[in-house]
């Protein structure tokens, strides 16, 4: 794994019914790199995320994440190879039955973490995404945007390498996907690196990083002229 890589497949190939869905796939994201991975449902789009955060191991190759060996590492430490990561789902996956601030202290209290640090990053990062105001709303009060923002706020508390976004923009209207790109573009230039599975074409065309497309197992660069 290079100096600059935060991800790195190597021959990877993972098969689903003797069928493979990733073929021999060999790809690095570099750190502070925006990149996004599109591809057709059923393209293996999922089943390449999963294997960044050990929740599907390859039938061949290896995959290394933030200098651990995913393939190999025990199950034991999957859960710092977790933190190591912020993972924002479509569906957003907030608990229900608590607050915006209590649904991102979870994530701080799960690995340990002193009252008062979790105190004081829960309202940096819901600075960071301009939720301060509100810390003591339910979910159920908020829009699908500030869901989803919540959703990032989340992920950022531990302060990871690596931002994995899965349709962040899925069941959002326009404006609410722009802010939601817009901050993850902020995200990035703070030097997090940051990869975005998306159907959304247009959100690609309006910003354009480097785009990959998963495609009969096999993933290549495009240029989002050829979408």
């Amino acid at each position: 794994m290079s100096q600059q890589s935060v991800i790195e497949f190597s021959d990877v190939t993972v098969s689903f019914d003797h069928e493979p869905v990733i073929d021999n796939i060999n790809f690095s994201l570099e750190n502070g790199e925006f990149t996004y991975l599109i591809g057709q449902t059923g393209a293996g789009k999922s089943s390449f995320l999963r294997l960044i955060y050990r929740d599907l191991l390859p039938d061949s190759g290896h995959v290394r994440v933030a200098d651990l060996d995913v393939t190999s590492l025990p199950d034991k430490e999957v859960p710092y190879l977790r933190r190591r990561l912020g993972i924002v789902f479509q569906d957003f996956q907030l608990l229900p039955d608590r607050s915006v601030y209590d649904n991102v202290a979870f994530s701080l209290q799960v690995t340990g973490e002193k009252k008062s640090y979790i105190k004081q990053r829960v309202l940096e990062v819901l600075g960071m995404v301009g939720l301060s105001h509100k810390r003591k709303n339910m979910p159920n009060d908020l829009s699908g945007g500030e869901k989803q923002r919540v959703v990032i706020a989340r992920a950022l508390a531990n302060e990871p390498r690596i931002m994995l976004a899965d349709e962040p923009t899925g069941n959002l209207d326009p404006e609410a996907s722009a802010s939601i790109m817009e901050l993850l573009k902020q995200i990035n230039n703070r030097g997090m690196a940051v990869l975005m599975v998306t159907h959304d074409y247009d959100t690609v065309k309006q910003y354009p990083f480097r785009t990959l497309k998963l495609e009969n197992g096999k993933i290549e660069d495009i240029s989002a002229d050829k979408l």
